[in-house]
This record gives C-alpha cells, sequence and structure tokens, in this order.
C-alpha cells in the first residue's frame, strides 16, 4: 500500500482560476511517479483565520494557492506563518 501524504491547500478555491484545476492534477501525476497517494483538502482563508492550528495542524505540508486577493489575506498569512514557525513543508505560488 503507498504512502498517503495530506496536503491542505490554502486558498478559496475558484474553478475558474486554470491554476485552481491545475494544481490537484499536478500533484496527482507527480504522486504517482512517486509511487505515493496525495490526498489534498482545500482550506478556505477565512476557515484558516477563525480555527488557525486546528485547522493546519493534521497536514504533511501546506500550499498557499495563487488566488489573490483572498477572502481573508490574514487566514492566508496565517497558514504561511504556521507553516514556517512549525517547519512544514510549504509551497506558495
Amino acid at each position: 500500500m503507498a504512502h498517503t501524504i495530506r496536503i491542505g491547500l490554502i486558498g478559496d478555491c475558484n474553478p475558474s482560476y486554470p491554476a485552481h484545476q491545475a494544481i490537484p492534477r499536478t500533484v496527482k501525476l507527480a504522486s504517482a511517479d512517486l509511487g505515493c497517494q496525495a490526498e489534498l483538502t482545500w482550506l478556505p482563508t477565512v476557515q484558516v483565520e477563525h480555527e488557525g492550528e486546528a485547522a493546519l495542524a493534521d497536514f504533511d505540508g501546506l500550499w498557499c494557492v495563487p488566488g489573490s486577493p483572498y477572502e481573508s489575506m490574514e487566514g492566508a498569512l496565517r497558514g504561511i506563518r504556521f507553516a514556517r514557525e512549525r517547519g512544514k513543508p510549504f509551497v506558495g505560488t
């Protein structure tokens, strides 16, 4: 059985953004190539702002996806700060 990696996508999912369609596909292709499974969860910036660590702690890595302006810039920054301070793998695009 392949190892599962949980990745939190910090951002406000909008299917009209090409990147929001491409990121899940890209991660699926990369994880298959690496022989693992990737479980992606969208984390709306308002949720991250209000729930903070509770919304972020269970992920193996975090990705702040493109899409500014975010509904909550504070939520996006809170997610970035959490990753930096906790040493979580992080990508920001």
